[in-house]
């Protein structure tokens, strides 16, 4: 397999069939997904004097859903995919950092009353 096949390949698994999913029809409503791709890919090859020739090629793919296009009675709207697991991620990441900040706040002012208790003990 060379440069030209690799390229090939990726061109197809990057193609607009991929991006828009085929689209459907129910009760006169015409539905079309729509997803969002990220992709990569590397190769290279070399030659030795005693191993010989050697080539070496790959790629990566990330798919995800974006949303849906809905063609109703003439009108197109966008509904966006809702990915439940962000949401959910996002708010213990928020959680965390909260906590953070009231464990700080929480030392901090233990340590302004012990200071203080020690000046008023002394000036008692």
């Amino acid at each position: 397999m060379d440069v030209q096949d690799v390229t090939g390949e990726i061109r197809d698994a990057l193609s607009v069939k991929r991006v828009f999913g085929e689209p459907y029809e129910e009760d006169g409503v015409k539905i079309i997904p729509v997803a969002k791709f990220m992709g990569g890919a590397g190769g290279g090859g070399g030659e030795g004097a005693d191993q010989g020739k050697g080539f070496g090629s790959g790629f990566g793919l990330n798919a995800r859903p974006a949303g849906v296009y809905v063609i109703r009675d003439g009108t197109v709207s966008w509904r966006p995919a809702v990915d439940v697991n962000r949401i959910v991620l996002g708010g213990q990441v928020v959680a965390v950092v909260a906590l953070l900040a009231l464990r700080t706040v929480i030392r901090a002012r233990a340590k302004t009353r012990r200071v203080e208790a020690r000046h008023s003990h002394k000036a008692a």
